[in-house]
């Protein structure tokens, strides 16, 4: 599996559960979104504009997804936060190597700027960003249990030494609005230390 494959599985609509552990107060939080992905092409026009941004040439790109998310967190006060918002991803693979790379963004994930971050598939076909921001860095890890389910893990480790780790679920969500969490329909059976 490459990168393009990788997002191609990801197009649809779906349920996150986040637990997220702010490691400086010894503190965790949970939080849910929906998550929508949308494939794009290489020649789709925010694929285009998203390369001109960065300087890379177009013809590079070979594709990318468009994601929308709209989450809240535990620690939401009422009316001021805003977890709600979308991005334009662009693959721009090695020459040698499609399993490897640049991703272009329009929004980081760690600091809400356009980003260029490296990703690589490992020897598990999981998908593996580093972003390097001015003021911080971050690793996510994404990989699928089931066509239907998907993890995701996250650290971002800010330049004064703050930290911060995720580990999300993923559960796709059917056209009748009800979440399919494996390939058969039928809901896991598991417990987790996180409380799942």
């Amino acid at each position: 599996m490459d990168a393009l494959e990788f997002f191609r599985s990801s197009a649809g609509k779906w349920k996150s559960s986040r637990v997220t552990h702010h490691l400086a107060f010894k503190r965790s939080e949970t939080g849910e979104s929906e998550i929508l992905v949308e494939t794009l092409e290489a020649d789709d026009p925010e694929i285009i504009e998203l390369c001109k941004m960065h300087d890379i040439d177009p013809n590079l790109s070979i594709g990318g997804s468009r994601v929308r998310w709209l989450g809240t967190m535990a620690w939401d006060r009422e009316g001021e936060e805003n977890h709600e918002g979308k991005t334009v991803f662009a693959i721009v693979p090695d020459a040698d190597n499609p399993r490897k790379g640049r991703l272009l963004r329009e929004r980081g994930y760690a600091e809400i700027m356009p980003v260029v971050g490296q990703f690589h598939m490992d020897e598990e076909d999981g998908l593996v960003l580093t972003t390097d921001y001015e003021t911080m860095s971050s690793i996510e890890r994404f990989w699928f249990s089931g066509g239907n389910m998907r993890m995701r893990t996250s650290t971002v480790k800010r330049f004064g030494g703050f930290s911060t780790a995720s580990y999300c679920v993923e559960s796709r969500i059917n056209a009748e609005g009800e979440t399919s969490t494996s390939d058969n329909n039928t809901a896991p059976q598991f417990a987790s230390v996180l409380g799942w």
